[in-house]
């Protein structure tokens, strides 16, 4: 028992050091891995701002370009930038020793970061960067404090800093209205993430969507046959109500003469 213990509380480590990370109300977002074109995007986005520091090991690009509907030709091209082949996996150039001494430790792989950390709390995290010039990258974040990873989108979020800002106010886990208009109540408060107006390539939409892009292409990584789990699970469900069919009617004749 006591080894029993011991293995589940390893095993839920991870989770609870995770949990702790979350004080603050993570944004929901939804995911559709059937979206080719937000996939696409995402693999791009990934390619170009995510893959200098961290790899998809578990990942091949053949089987990346196939799944995303990607010419293995225009893959090669405009996503692998290691002179890796088709087949090999989506490794880094940066060794693990150089990325421990400019990092403190080495970046993780992500592969499966998007079943260990959940989609919503990856889609907060990549847009909660802010400008702290106490940090030794020049920001922190307010989903995981004092993270040792730099703002490498800050190009096309813009400068994101802690300023004020009219939020609206929410009580019991309402949002408050006026109950006469109907307009929502608001107040400022200032602690809120502020992007400073032109400094980013995208807006805050375009922002949005392109990390909700992203973030789907992980959830991919994460798992890349859910589409064919759930194809297969239809059709066994599918299976089992038409042989529910004749299950019954079977013991509807074996019992038929049974008082």
């Amino acid at each position: 028992m006591k080894k029993l213990f011991a293995v589940l509380m390893l095993a839920m480590m991870p989770v609870l050091s995770f949990a702790s990370e979350q004080g603050v109300q993570l944004d929901k977002v939804d995911i559709d891995v059937s979206d080719k074109a937000a996939l696409q995007d995402g693999a791009r986005t990934f390619a170009n701002y995510c893959m200098g520091c961290h790899s998809a090991k578990f990942q091949r690009y053949e089987r990346v370009a196939d799944d995303l509907g990607i010419p293995h030709d225009v893959m090669l091209k405009n996503l692998v930038f290691t002179g890796a082949k088709i087949g090999d996996h989506m490794n880094i150039g940066m060794q693990p020793e150089d990325a421990k001494a400019w990092f403190g430790a080495a970046p993780p792989d992500l592969t499966l970061v998007a079943r260990v950390r959940g989609t919503d709390w990856l889609y907060s995290y990549l847009r909660s960067f802010y400008e702290d010039p106490s940090r030794p990258w020049g920001v922190n974040n307010t989903v995981f404090p004092n993270v040792g990873m730099p703002n490498v989108l800050a190009p096309l979020q813009g400068r994101q800093v802690i300023g004020c800002k009219q939020v609206q106010i929410v009580e019991d886990g309402k949002k408050q209205y006026d109950p006469l208009t109907g307009t929502p109540l608001t107040h400022e408060a200032c602690d809120q993430l502020t992007v400073l107006p032109k400094t980013g390539t995208l807006t805050e939409e375009q922002f949005d969507e392109k990390i909700k892009n992203l973030v789907t292409f992980l959830a991919y990584s994460a798992n890349p046959v859910k589409l064919e789990h759930q194809r297969i699970g239809t059709y066994v469900l599918l299976y089992l109500a038409f042989f529910f069919v004749f299950a019954y009617l079977l013991k509807r004749e074996y019992w038929k003469d049974v008082h």
